[in-house]
């Protein structure tokens, strides 16, 4: 079918139902960002390298390539679609992030002083091997899912932007073909300097519909006399995401976080600590800030479509649809190559993390010890294109957006107990961390609906009418209720095995916090994971708690102020948003 340009309606200027000049800028951002991804293939100089870059980026570059690695165009579809459903409290749907980010202000340096490539190796130095093994499998997991839901969204997207004039595999497959080929060749440093280009264009994604879509149903004002229920201009609405169900999964979120593959690299390719604590906050905050866009747009498209009945998971694409072409071509070219900048620049990201996972922690130390450098390297150019093809049978294994991101919500806490009690608990063990993982992630499963090895189960028909009402939605398990569940029986059954069973040896466990603790010095020379360079003397020990099983160190005055001026940015943001959702 053809769109209605208006005056630019002319017989011959279209190909499937989208006008030359959107071709034209859709192509061009194409050619363009593929050879700017190739380009960066001379940075590539060791496996290291093409897994973590050089660890060089300044601080711009860092929060462009967290905002980017962040950011995608699923997240944006999610929104939009839950705030369709539910009103603007499907805000919360992103922003369960919110209250975390002023703690990365405080994470980011931790990891850095790793000096690992990996968050594996966070694992294998704490614990062991085999508990390292269980993380990258558990890793490649999150992120073959998280790949899966950003290709699934990409369709979606493509579907209703040209109101499946595009097919939605084809588009998918072209996507995939390009952000493999820059991350085959750059690996990250390909990625981060692509995110430079692509992050300019997310940000015009999740701008470009505002100035269009409000003005539709009169603004602000205009939605609060259009829709009915008035529960949905509410931020925090009286039904499903309440107050409650918002500090869950903010908790939730927090655990999952820290044992995200990717954030060993978003908070370890910067020159110091600083510019992975700057990167990361500053980064993330931009997203916050998008996602106000995504949800006024979900809204727009609830006063637009009232009364139709459409698929919430095509509204963000509808409202671009039925908006751009008719103001002039090239918009929703420019719409569609900033959405494939958004899916690219964040996938690429997490092919060369999950490649990074198998190579450097199952490949290297189990099945091929031994070889060269530049071995590896070309075995992580293999597998994380292996992982692009899982991730694209994962995108069709979801029922919904929605139903993906719950599912990625779930699994990511899933060791977020094994690194907290690690990190700050001397009496965790490679056995406390084993069991807790596995019960976590049993108990996730058996208190969710699921289909396994074609077997199906579903806990709510067998056990939702016998638990009390306070911990249902709709007459099946409030999911905060089933983050709560998993979440407990992962750390009480972690702190009993530990109690019970003999401690790591002091000797390990004081070379592992002594790196912890040792800031980055300029200009340090790259080490194995979790050793200090020739040279440098530890840091003292200094902590909050005199206590030798704790490991809980006092803040500095820069993770202080930081921290606090995170909070003032999370409470400024909140308090706008509610202004802007006034009647």
């Amino acid at each position: 079918m053809a769109f209605a340009y208006g005056p630019f309606d002319r017989k011959g200027k279209y190909m499937l139902g989208v006008h030359w000049v959107d071709w034209l800028i859709i192509a061009v951002y194409l050619v363009g960002i593929t050879g700017v991804g190739v380009l960066a293939i001379k940075k590539v100089r060791s496996a290291t390298s093409y897994f973590i870059g050089d660890r060089k980026f300044g601080k711009f570059m860092m929060m462009m390539f967290t905002f980017c690695a962040g950011t995608h165009t699923d997240q944006a579809a999610i929104v939009a679609a839950k705030t369709y459903r539910v009103g603007a409290s499907g805000i919360w749907y992103e922003w369960l992030w919110l209250f975390c980010t002023p703690f990365f202000w405080i994470f980011a340096p931790v990891f850095r002083r790793m000096r690992a490539v990996t968050t594996a190796d966070f694992f294998n130095t704490r614990y062991n091997r085999g508990v390292s093994v269980l993380y990258a499998i558990m890793g490649m997991l999150q992120l073959t899912t998280y790949i899966g839901l950003l290709l699934k969204t990409s369709g979606a997207m493509i579907t209703a932007v040209t109101a499946g004039a595009i097919n939605a595999d084809k588009a998918i497959l072209a996507t995939v073909v390009v952000f493999v080929i820059y991350g085959f060749a750059g690996g990250l440093s390909a990625a981060i300097f692509t995110n430079l280009v692509q992050g300019i264009m997310t940000l015009i994604l999740s701008f470009m519909l505002l100035p269009f879509a409000l003005p539709k149903v009169g603004g602000i004002a205009g939605l609060w006399n259009l829709l009915p229920d008035k529960n949905m201009l509410k931020v925090i609405a009286p039904t499903e995401i309440t107050a409650f169900y918002i500090a869950v999964i903010s908790i939730n979120g927090l655990i999952g976080w820290v044992t995200q593959p990717n954030a060993m690299a978003m908070t370890s390719a910067g020159k110091t600590e600083m510019e992975g604590r700057v990167g990361v906050m500053c980064g993330i905050m931009f997203k916050r800030i998008c996602t106000i866009a995504w949800t006024i747009v979900g809204l727009c498209g609830a006063g637009m479509y009232l009364g139709k009945t459409i698929d919430g998971d095509q509204i963000y694409g509808l409202v671009a649809h039925d908006l751009l072409p008719n103001i002039a071509p090239g918009f929703l070219g420019l719409f569609i190559a900033s959405m494939l900048a958004a899916v690219m620049s964040c996938c690429g990201s997490l092919m060369i993390t999950s490649s990074a996972l198998f190579t450097k922690n199952l490949y290297k130390p189990l099945l091929a010890p031994g070889h060269t450098d530049r071995h590896y390297m070309w075995v992580g150019r293999v597998v994380a294109a292996l992982v692009v093809f899982v991730g694209v049978c994962f995108a069709y294994g979801f029922e919904s957006l929605i139903h993906g991101l719950e599912v990625a919500w779930r699994i990511q806490p899933t060791m977020g107990i094994a690194f907290f009690m690690g990190l700050l608990w001397r009496r965790a063990n490679p056995k406390a961390a084993w069991t807790a993982t596995l019960l976590t992630f049993t108990t996730m499963l058996f208190t969710s609906d699921l289909t396994m090895f074609g077997v199906p189960w579903n806990f709510n028909a067998h056990f939702a009418d016998k638990l009390p009402a306070f911990m249902l939605f709709n007459g099946k398990l409030y999911l905060p209720w089933q983050m709560i569940a998993y979440l407990a029986v992962g750390f009480v059954s972690f702190i009993i095995v530990a109690l019970l069973t003999s401690p790591t040896a002091k000797e390990k466990l004081d070379k592992f916090y002594e790196c912890i603790r040792t800031p980055i010095t300029p200009n340090e020379p790259e080490a194995e994971p979790f050793t200090l360079p020739p040279g440098l003397t530890p840091a003292p020990r200094d902590v909050l708690i005199k206590h030798p099983d704790w490991e809980i160190p006092k803040p500095s005055k820069v993770s202080i102020v930081g921290f606090l001026v995170g909070w003032v940015a999370v409470g400024i943001l909140i308090w706008s948003f509610f202004w802007i959702m006034k009647p």
